[in-house]
């Protein structure tokens, strides 16, 4: 009989200095892993570690962390909170990185992964990847420069060949990385494949430290079905936790959602994101993340229009009380609409 999820993902894991509960963690995305999101996702607690958006390392090094919005935070997830920057000069990075120790989160992520061609031109990003040995320099600043955790978020690279992924893995661990978080995607490609979970194993496979898994996890059979697979030693999740805040309580303590939660959820977000961005940006975020909360519901294309018919946070709630209560029919599996944003 195999494992169940919580089993398998409720067992401590060292990463360089420090340690996480829980071997599920939430992957760093842009316009989602924001401090109200991570605000609600905490409510419900499951979760090893949680990461914010992409910031600028160069804007963190130049001392103008104020003018981001996405360097923000609360103290109360610091323990752990890992910051993810994004640039391709090792000097910024590593100052970012020392800035991000001294504020006190956990630890630091570079990012490797994020294909974005606007990235990509500053050299920054999947655009690392072309560059194997300057990655690897980067990766050594950031771990020269701070004592606290450091890991890299990457992807197979510009080619679907595993031996690359494996090869980009050693040089990251020789240079200092305490973990990686691996997206088994090419990075040119934008989901238009499914994810090759069979690179995982051969990037587990070539080196001694952790390695989370990432890529199309949308249930516990799938975690469980990675882990077999793949024999990493945790997984990363990223559009499901949009979707369904509460799947890491779900894994790892067994939570079942009702059709309270569901609505609860949705107002709670709403409020938070209010409480923390203006109207304009606010109404943003709540309508990019509506995109994957409605993947939920069987009629979610139609659905989602309804609950974003508004422009202040009064209406929103008003929309909200009136479309999911009671709450439409969920889906076992969120739909294609989670792959639209």
């Amino acid at each position: 009989m195999p494992e169940s999820p919580q089993h398998q993902l409720n067992r401590p894991l060292s990463l360089g200095t420090k340690a996480i509960p829980s071997r599920a963690v939430l992957a760093p995305m842009a316009g989602i892993t924001h401090v109200a999101f991570r605000q609600v996702l905490n409510r419900f607690g499951g979760c090893g570690l949680v990461y914010t958006e992409m910031c600028s390392a160069r804007t963190i090094a130049q001392g103008q962390e104020q003018q981001s919005g996405y360097f923000r935070w609360t103290d109360e997830e610091l323990p752990h909170l890992v910051c993810q920057i994004m640039g391709s000069r090792p000097e910024d990075m590593a100052s970012a990185a020392q800035v991000i120790e001294k504020r006190g989160f956990f630890g630091v992520d570079i990012n490797m992964g994020c294909a974005v061609s606007r990235i990509c031109r500053q050299g920054a990003g999947a655009a690392l990847l072309k560059a194997p040995e300057k990655a690897a320099r980067v990766v050594a600043a950031v771990r020269k420069g701070v004592s606290c955790p450091v890991l890299v978020k990457y992807r197979t690279g510009w080619s679907d060949d595993p031996g690359c992924a494996a090869d980009l893995a050693r040089r990251f661990e020789d240079a200092g990385a305490d973990a990686l978080i691996f997206h088994p995607r090419v990075a040119p490609d934008r989901r238009s494949r499914p994810p090759r979970w069979d690179h995982i194993r051969h990037v587990v496979q070539a080196v001694s430290i952790p390695v989370f898994g990432n890529g199309n996890l949308t249930t516990a059979e799938d975690v469980v079905s990675m882990l077999e697979r793949t024999g990493c030693s945790g997984v990363a999740l990223g559009r499901i936790a949009a979707a369904r805040p509460w799947i890491f309580a779900q894994l790892t303590q067994g939570f079942r959602p009702t059709s309270g939660t569901i609505a609860q959820t949705a107002s709670h977000m709403a409020q938070t994101i209010w409480d923390w961005y203006p109207s304009h940006i606010a109404l943003r975020l709540y309508t990019t993340f509506m995109t994957y909360f409605c993947a939920n519901f069987a009629f979610g294309h139609t659905l989602r229009p309804k609950l974003c018919a508004g422009r202040t946070l009064e209406e929103i709630q008003a929309a909200i009380a009136a479309h999911l209560n009671p709450c439409p029919q969920l889906l076992p599996r969120p739909n294609s609409l989670m792959f639209t944003g």
